[in-house]
């Protein structure tokens, strides 16, 4: 519908003269009412049509997804990782700026980091389950499923749901989306369908991605910036990492307009990190700076394009454009997509 030119807004009087006129008082009114019918029916769809591809029509939306709670770091390489209270303002830092931004969002939870964490991780997660907020299931130990059978893979779906379930139960919500470790969807198609039809029996929606900002590759270097007490290396990576956040919202909103034909619901991708912690506010910014709406994960695949069963199976983990592209036989050049830069990788290492 086109907004504000007035054309969908007649009145109830409006109505009653305009049936009152075609019923009994305009005979000839009703006669060429009925035969110009067809032409203003064309002209409201090409109205429509104008507007569609205009861009009117089709609101620009993103949901804001998080993965890896309560901290992507905690329990990392056999150790407990960050301190509690690091973890604990870290989240308390994401969820301030989503609240500021009005931002729904949802935070996909491995259980084992729960563990990690201790005692406190439920109340940190606790903080995840109030309005406009939500929590998914990323697996009990974030394994990648190519490694693992189906029974493998059950068992880390169900294991991994204790904590979420048990919370957002307590808040009355249910848990609704799973996200698979590493997009790892199924690298074969029988694989993805069997994944795809256990998730549906647990009562799951496999949550889709579409911009990756390699967030993690900024965070090795961001945190070796601090932990050198190294402000302005630390402050050169924030800021690179914004840079390459806006050049990558861009590139997926093409990559998806290629493969579909139109910009459907974005889906970003973050993790509960230090960088995001303090760069949280400058992302949500730069969604709005280019026009985006924030919506939750719910509404963003309610769109036709996350309905549809993916037939492409790999064994890596592609933002679901290329997926897309490849079910849809688009031809698209992945060599446009922005890596980190050389220096944020090296310096992380």
């Amino acid at each position: 519908m086109v907004k504000g030119n007035g054309l969908h807004r007649d009145s109830g009087t409006q109505q009653s003269v305009a049936r009152a006129c075609v019923r009994k008082v305009c005979p000839i009114g009703r006669f060429l009412l009925l035969a110009f019918t067809p032409w203003l029916a064309l002209v409201f769809f090409l109205v429509e049509a104008h507007a569609e591809t205009k861009g009117y029509a089709r609101e620009k939306t993103v949901a804001i997804t998080f993965d890896d709670l309560p901290h992507a770091r905690a329990g990392e390489d056999g150790t407990d990782g960050p301190s509690v209270q690091r973890i604990d303002a870290a989240n308390t830092h994401i969820l301030s700026a989503l609240k500021a931004h009005k931002a729904p969002a949802i935070g996909f939870v491995v259980e084992s980091k729960v563990r990690a964490v201790g005692p406190r991780a439920k109340a940190i997660l606790k903080s995840w389950t109030g309005p406009r907020l939500t929590l998914g299931n990323h697996t009990f130990s974030h394994a990648d499923t190519n490694a693992l059978d189906l029974a493998g893979i059950k068992r880390e779906i169900v294991d991994g749901e204790h904590t979420a379930r048990q919370l957002l139960k307590a808040a009355g919500k249910g848990l609704r989306f799973l996200r698979l470790p590493y997009n790892h969807t199924g690298d074969t198609p029988e694989k993805q369908k069997a994944i795809a039809a256990l998730a549906a029996k647990r009562g799951y929606t496999i949550a889709a991605t579409t911009i990756d900002t390699s967030d993690y590759v900024f965070d090795r270097a961001y945190e070796r910036a601090l932990a050198e007490n190294d402000t302005e290396a630390a402050h050169r990576i924030r800021t690179a990492y914004l840079m390459h956040t806006q050049r990558q919202i861009a590139y997926y909103a093409d990559l998806n307009a290629q493969a579909l034909g139109y910009e459907p619901p974005a889906i970003m991708l973050l993790h509960v990190n230090r960088l995001n912690a303090d760069a949280m506010k400058g992302i949500l910014s730069l969604f709005e700076e280019s026009g985006y709406d924030f919506v939750t994960l719910e509404k963003a695949q309610a769109d036709a394009a996350y309905r549809r069963p993916l037939s492409y199976a790999t064994k890596h983990g592609p933002m679901w454009g290329y997926r897309w592209a490849k079910d849809r036989n688009v031809q698209v050049d992945g060599s446009h997509e922005r890596e980190p830069p050389e220096w944020i990788v090296s310096y992380g290492e």
